[in-house]
């Protein structure tokens, strides 16, 4: 065989073989085989071809794990149905997950991630962002405005708007959470009453009543009225409704004024000062969500506060709830968080996903979010109850990146009112100052909600 019969073998050789394997290879073997057909000769440079590619294709790269930091679940039940969810996506798509381990609270969990994401590769790729902390993570996360776009069309837009930071959208809503009352259905007909409390004036004669009542029995630590009072944004959403309800505002306003310091709101905090230690047990200063849950859980309340769970689709947010599986459903009802003068209004929670901008699978990663997301729109699990709340938001788009400064004021001011550390009035102008400080926003009267 001359020189230009083994060229034209070579080049017939080559051409045969599929282009996707040619990229698992690269075209590296090629370049070697021309430089060494002059040297080597024609048969020997296909020859050593052939062992490049069959080296190559005994060599399988190992399957990507994407690292997924998920914050830390209020309601357990769920915990089941997410190891479901992660299991099937890498059967479907051969993509590994790496579940990362959260702290309990959202300000210690949005410093995780804030530190995480600092370390670029070694950081996580996909997180979960609370509905409050696009503004603060945004530099570090993917703008998925394009991304994700297929599934908009389906998604809530109000949802979509309160993951937008700086113009980009941060992230996509996954789970939606609305603050709501839950009570013991039982207990209240035991007491005569046919309708759960409208009004934080209504909770107070019920829970006190049925405490009363609960201890004549002999259960000397059941208590009316159980919630969160740690120094958590747990509180900051307890006490915005709080102030919301009596026509107090929502610490900053849309029109990026301070309402914090007004009578309503002051009214509203020596409300709940009152509560401890009447309707609602001195330890409350300390709850958080699971602390408030075991103790409903385990017959020790009548009423509590927790987050009821809605649809992230157009046609079901607000409307349909899903709630916990843990207690039976025919002692336990859903209602709307209590009114004042304003009517009640139940805190606007959830999270969305995230990717990182630093993750070293950005493909696998939004492949995972995609996945994820479309389970969400998909499942069969919100249940038909609907409780139509009206919801009260935590100005974090209008604070962006100095949200966090300002929940923080915000909470050590409320609990020190609910200690006694300091009187409301006293408390409240000193925030008002501090917050007026950190935002450089003027000083205005509340909005009226619509």
């Amino acid at each position: 065989m001359t020189y230009f019969q083994l060229h034209s073998f070579g080049g017939h050789f080559a051409r045969g073989i599929r282009m996707s394997r040619i990229r698992r290879c690269s075209l590296f073997g090629f370049a070697l085989v021309q430089d060494t057909f002059a040297k080597l000769g024609g048969m020997r440079a296909v020859l050593l071809l052939s062992l490049i590619l069959s080296g190559c294709h005994a060599t399988k790269p190992e399957p990507a794990t994407v690292s997924y930091l998920r914050l830390g679940w209020s309601q357990p039940d769920d915990l089941p149905e997410m190891e479901s969810l992660l299991q099937q996506f890498t059967r479907e798509t051969g993509i590994r997950v790496r579940d990362l381990p959260v702290p309990e609270t959202t300000l210690d969990q949005l410093d995780l991630s804030r530190r995480l994401l600092k370390q670029a590769a070694a950081g996580p790729d996909v997180l979960a962002v609370d509905v409050i902390w696009p503004g603060v993570l945004q530099p570090d996360l993917v703008d998925l405005q394009r991304e994700v776009a297929d599934e908009f069309p389906l998604l809530e837009p109000q949802l979509l708007r309160s993951y937008e930071a700086d113009g980009k959208l941060a992230a996509v809503p996954y789970t939606v959470q609305v603050g709501v009352l839950q009570y013991r259905r039982d207990l209240l007909r035991e007491y005569g009453y046919q309708r759960p409390p409208r009004t934080w004036d209504e909770l107070e004669k019920m829970a006190a009543r049925i405490q009363a009542g609960e201890r004549a029995k002999g259960n000397k630590d059941f208590w009316g009225y159980v919630w969160q009072g740690a120094v958590a944004e747990a509180l900051t959403c307890n006490a915005i409704e709080w102030q919301a309800a009596a026509g107090g505002g929502r610490i900053v306003e849309s029109n990026r004024t301070i309402s914090v310091n007004n009578p309503a709101a002051i009214g509203s905090w020596q409300r709940a000062k009152h509560w401890i230690g009447w309707i609602s047990p001195p330890s409350v200063l300390a709850y958080q969500e699971l602390d408030s849950l075991n103790i409903f859980d385990k017959g020790g309340a009548a009423f509590g506060r927790i987050w009821g769970g809605a649809s992230i689709t157009r046609t079901a947010l607000f409307r349909q709830m899903h709630w916990r599986n843990s207690l039976a459903q025919s002692i336990t009802g859903y209602t709307t968080i209590p009114g004042g003068l304003t009517g009640g209004a139940g805190t606007l929670g959830g999270s969305g996903l995230a990717v990182s901008q630093h993750s070293s699978h950005r493909r696998e990663a939004l492949e995972f979010v995609r996945f994820l997301i479309r389970a969400q729109i998909y499942s069969n699990q919100v249940e038909e109850s609907a409780v139509r709340a009206k919801l009260v938001i935590r100005p974090a788009s209008e604070t962006g990146s100095q949200y966090e400064q300002v929940a923080r004021a915000y909470i050590d001011t409320v609990h020190s009112v609910l200690t006694g550390e300091k009187p409301a009035p006293e408390a409240a102008a000193a925030l008002e100052k501090e917050l007026v400080r950190i935002t450089g926003f003027p000083i205005g009267p509340p909005l009226k909600r619509d």
